[in-house]
């Protein structure tokens, strides 16, 4: 048996499926939002003659992986952290500064239906954030001289009625909390791993 879609039922339909589309490839967010920065701390001052970023992430830019639609994307947030916070001053061997692991997962909560959940606010996604960073000083021929790795995760949920900017200032402070997190693991331990390359 064959049906044909005719007049609004033909509009209707197609409507639905644009609405599907776009809520599969949700733009990055047009809110203005501050870039988080390091800048106001001290540099960690490396006796290396170069800083090299790498990044060996690659944002699967699909759900449950949320992190490309962030306001500040973690991943634009390590590489500013390595920008404002590690400093190159000698004059031989390198520090690679490489990015493994900057997502954020979304998992859908179970919401209770009935009566309750008509009338109770419910927390209906949880978004886990984890950072994984790997440091090595390696000398002019290649060898690695000296290895650190640094690794941090955090969770937030969000109630069921935010909007879409109530959200996106969730994420933002995910983002921010995350960083914090990373950037209070690193620094000691550069200092620790690092001390024959690190100057005062």
């Amino acid at each position: 048996m064959r049906f044909a879609l005719r007049g609004t039922a033909r509009v209707a339909v197609m409507v639905i499926f644009g609405l599907v589309v776009a809520a599969c490839e949700t733009p990055p967010s047009q809110n203005n939002f501050a870039e988080i920065t390091f800048s106001h701390l001290p540099e960690i001052k490396l006796n290396v003659s170069e800083i090299v970023y790498q990044s060996d992430y690659q944002a699967p830019k699909a759900l449950p992986n949320v992190d490309h639609v962030f306001p500040v994307p973690p991943e634009r947030a390590v590489k500013r952290w390595a920008d404002d916070r590690l400093r190159a001053v000698g004059p031989a061997n390198k520090a690679v500064f490489i990015l493994k692991d900057a997502s954020v997962i979304e998992e859908r909560l179970e919401t209770k239906g009935g009566v309750t959940g008509a009338f109770t606010t419910q927390q209906s996604e949880r978004y886990t954030a984890r950072m994984s960073v790997e440091m090595n000083i390696v000398d002019n021929f290649g060898n690695t001289l000296s290895t650190l790795n640094a690794r941090t995760e955090r969770s937030t949920t969000t109630a069921e009625d935010l909007s879409l900017r109530e959200r996106e200032e969730v994420w933002f402070k995910l983002t921010e909390d995350v960083m914090r997190d990373l950037d209070q693991q690193l620094e000691p331990t550069i200092r620790r791993v690092f001390f024959p390359y690190v100057t005062l």
